[in-house]
């Protein structure tokens, strides 16, 4: 055993290998090793204090991967001996002499064990754990302290269902901990397991009240904790607070308030530090705006200025305007995280709260001499418009035009002398676009639209050009077709020029930003004109499609991809006669893409672009589109069928890929995290809507599809990473029903009982409101499309059943708003605010 032991041992220190061939060889011999001898040879290894520290965090490490993904399968077939003596080993390895780092790697072993222990009744069945922790808790070592806090801090719901019995020396426990002559790493320590228990209770009403006096003692180990600036972890424990249980906050909510804005208002604190006060003051005003209005509103008043002041810091970066790329934004710039945090005190407090408090500052800014203080008004003028609307509009416009004597209007800032101002100006005119979407089109097409015009002629600064373009995009989105109209002549002229001019310069520089921006342009502006733009048909359609017949490198993949839904578009607004001619020779050339087993990898941004050109072309060449079905369906339903990869990862795991712009991550509570890979969701979430629009269009010509798409979407109606699947999959069920109508009854009815248990089920168990609406809705289109008698009596008492709980659940809402009006925090605003939102 010694020499297996030994040899073990060696097989670690190749694990910790530089060399990944030696490493992967490594790997395989150890997970060829059985589950039982792999832990016992941990085991050891971590109670070898002769071994070196890396070897022996390593086998902390390993243990602790191997409980939280195999525990259950070796741990209850061990002898009841070999478990209590496997526990013992575990608890005994805490105390041993060795450092922090090894400790804490040790107590996630602990931890991991009892995570696993408790039941699903809530049932310990590892009493003896309880006992060591209470034990080193009330140790003179603060070592040993620490450890319990962390352990505890790991599996806070480590109590089970006996927890009400324990709340008192629980209590006690962690009130000892913040004791001012503990140990810095003690009262620390404390303040992360307080946190991580307050979390698991944020419901527990009387638990909070119970915990609250614990709340000035953690605010002084936080303000201490900042003045060190070594560890932020606490304020990231006060913002989850504020976010999962704001009103634990509320007896304090002025002393953090007054915190946070020393630490936000102190330019020699690190920009992190600063950021992160920020976010707990933002949290508090999204989570409880009432509560932030009526009690901490004298500090929302000196926020909202220096984050005005925090959105003008931003980079000198030379050449910026000049750029061909567009690269992602730096999301940890204190601008982005001003712009964004303006944006959310707006929607959180209201524009009553928040539109007097910009505003008084834009005027001074927009005066300034330096381009970045006018730079930061205008985006935050921006930002504001969600959050701000029914306020905000009455302004505009002043906002757009100027105030004699007072400040100049968005619309001077088209013509500012630095670039970035400009583009800040497009930028501005582009949010409010959307944001007061007709009004905004209706006050101001007389101005807005020459001024984009003329910044489309800024060929010496393409970001600015291309944003420009932009603007113009969310101008026509929404823009009343009887204005847009008035403007075509002189829009299509620019925008033609433009497409001409950057189409010789992709040729002989290679650049293609603008030329990507002027594509898109033409599209919107085409969707909005509809007929009217059959004028402009022939002079563009040749140069369109030159560019996706010829646009095959890699670099130009993206032009090619908004080309091709340009050209759909353009199909769409002019109608069958106009496109019908160009619709086989465009179709051609796009099924080319996927011609000859030349299929795009899952990451290339043509799919989206193609998959919804071929619904457009769908709708243009109607029942004609048969034909195409063979061809297009493979990609659609692969699409469609995508399966996101997902992954369960604990907080240490979690650290080295929470960046990953790719995946986005759900704590779990008790050092667990649930991530999944976005990428490619809306792709999918399109291609089902794709799929209903093939249903819709084509009726029974769909009918041989029709048994292949309801076995993709019904299960798909339970897709809870993506509400548009589970809404598209809800809207295909009629159509498809339709579409099988050709094949017979029998055929039908084989299909609906396929269908409608699984739509009950949904409807039962559905979460959105949003989505719950197009269930609904999908329900009674079956229904229709059935007829009567459609429902046997068992589902009939179901759906009634379900409508009951439904009816049930509004009312109950109803009451429990009427009993926010008695809550110490209720004020109007909330009210008013979410009335104005929902109709």
């Amino acid at each position: 055993m010694a020499a297996d032991q030994e040899q073990f041992c060696q097989l670690l220190l190749t694990l910790l290998s530089t060399d990944n061939n030696v490493r992967s060889q490594a790997e395989e011999t150890y997970s060829s090793i059985p589950i039982e001898n792999r832990v016992s040879y941990l085991l050891r290894s971590i109670h070898n204090v002769s071994l070196s520290e890396e070897a022996r965090q390593m086998s902390a490490v390993l243990l602790r991967r191997l409980f939280a993904n195999d525990f259950m399968d070796f741990y209850p077939k061990l002898p009841i001996e070999s478990q209590t003596q496997l526990k013992e080993q575990i608890l005994h390895a805490i105390p041993l002499d060795q450092s922090n780092q090894m400790r804490h790697k040790v107590c996630d072993v602990a931890s991991e064990v009892v995570r696993n222990l408790i039941d699903d009744d809530g049932n310990n069945k590892w009493p003896e754990f309880l006992h060591f922790l209470f034990e080193c808790t009330n140790a003179t070592n603060p070592v040993l302290k620490e450890a319990a806090l962390q352990m505890f801090t790991s599996v806070p719901g480590v109590f089970g269902n006996q927890q009400n019995n324990y709340l008192a020396l629980i209590k006690q426990m962690l009130q000892q901990s913040l004791n001012p002559t503990e140990p810095y790493e003690v009262r620390f320590q404390a303040v992360r397991a307080i946190g991580a228990f307050i979390m698991i209770n944020e419901k527990e009403t009387q638990i909070l009240k119970h915990f609250s006096d614990l709340l000035p003692a953690m605010l002084t180990v936080i303000i201490e904790s900042v003045q060190q600036q070594e560890d932020d972890t606490l304020l990231k424990v006060l913002i989850d607070l504020a976010e999962n249980a704001p009103k634990y906050l509320r007896p304090q909510l002025l002393s953090i308030f007054e915190m946070c804005m020393k630490i936000f208002g102190d330019p020699n604190t690190l920009d992190s530090w600063r950021q992160l006060a920020l976010e707990t003051m933002v949290t508090l005003a999204e989570m409880a705006p009432a509560m932030v209005r009526k009690s901490a509103g004298k500090y929302i008043v000196q926020l909202v200025p220096l984050v005005l002041q925090f959105m003008a810091d931003v980079d000198e970066e030379e050449g910026w305007s000049e750029q061909d790329e567009l690269l992602d934004e730096d999301n940890d710039s204190n601008n982005v995280v001003a712009e964004a945090a303006l944006d959310r005190l707006a929607c959180g407090l209201g524009g009553k709260t928040i539109l007097p408090l910009v505003t008084q500052s834009i005027p001074g800014m927009l005066a300034n001499g330096d381009w970045k203080q006018r730079h930061a008004a205008l985006m935050a003028l921006s930002a504001i418009g969600e959050g701000c609307n029914k306020q905000m509009e009455g302004t505009l416009n002043h906002i757009m035009d100027g105030v004699p004597g007072v400040m100049d209007g968005v619309l001077r800032y088209l013509q500012d002398p630095h670039p970035r101002v400009r583009y800040a100006a497009c930028n501005a005119i582009g949010q409010m676009s959307t944001d007061f979407a007709t009004v905004f089109q209706k006050k101001f097409h007389d101005r807005v639209i020459p001024g984009l015009l003329m910044l489309l002629d800024d060929n010496g600064n393409p970001r600015v050009q291309a944003h420009a373009g932009a603007a113009l995009v969310n101008f026509s989105e929404d823009c009343p077709k009887h204005i847009l109209t008035g403007y075509l002549d002189a829009i299509m002229a620019k925008l033609e020029g433009i497409l001409t001019a950057k189409f010789k310069e992709l040729v002989e520089k290679g650049t293609k930003l603008v030329l990507e921006q002027v594509v898109t342009t033409i599209a919107s502006v085409a969707d909005t004109a509809e007929k009217e733009f059959i004028a402009y048909y022939d002079r563009l359609m040749p140069c369109l499609k030159y560019i996706i017949r010829n646009a095959n490198k890699d670099e130009l993949k993206l032009l090619r991809g908004k080309t091709i839904e340009c050209v759909s578009l353009i199909g769409l607004a002019v109608g069958t006669d106009k496109f019908f001619a160009d619709a086989s020779e465009v179709m051609d050339m796009l099924l080319k893409t996927h011609a000859e087993g030349s299929e795009l990898p899952d990451d290339d941004p043509q799919t989206s672009y193609l998959i919804s050109a071929w619904s457009r072309i769908c709708k243009v060449m109607g029942k004609r589109f048969e034909q195409y079905l063979p061809l297009v369906m493979g990609p659609v339903m692969k699409t469609a069928s995508l399966k996101p990869e997902v992954a369960l990862l604990d907080n240490e795991d979690l650290q080295g890929v929470e960046g990953d712009v790719d995946w986005q991550f759900v704590s779990l509570g008790e050092q667990q995290n649930f991530g999944i890979r976005t990428a490619g969701l809306e792709d999918k979430a399109g291609a089902c809507m794709m799929l209903v629009c093939y249903a819709r269009e084509l009726k029974e010509s769909f009918a041989d599809y029709s048994e292949q798409v309801v076995k993709l979407m019904v299960p798909m109606l339970k897709f809870y990473f993506h509400d548009g699947v589970r809404s598209a999959a809800a809207e295909s069920l009629p159509y498809l029903l339709q579409c099988a109508t050709i094949k017979g009854p029998p055929f039908v009815q084989g299909m609906w009982a396929y269908v409608c248990p699984e739509l009950l089920k949904a409807i039962d168990t559905e979460p959105e409101t949003e989505v719950l609406y197009e269930l609904l809705a999908s329900l009674s289109g079956c229904i229709e499309a059935l007829g009567a008698n459609c429902l046997d009596p068992a589902a009939m008492a179901e759906l009634l059943r379900i409508l009951n709980k439904l009816l049930r659940e509004h009312f109950e809402r109803a009451q429990d708003r009427t009993k926010k009006h008695l809550d110490e925090d209720f004020d109007e605003v909330s009210t008013s605010t979410f009335f104005y939102h929902i109709l």
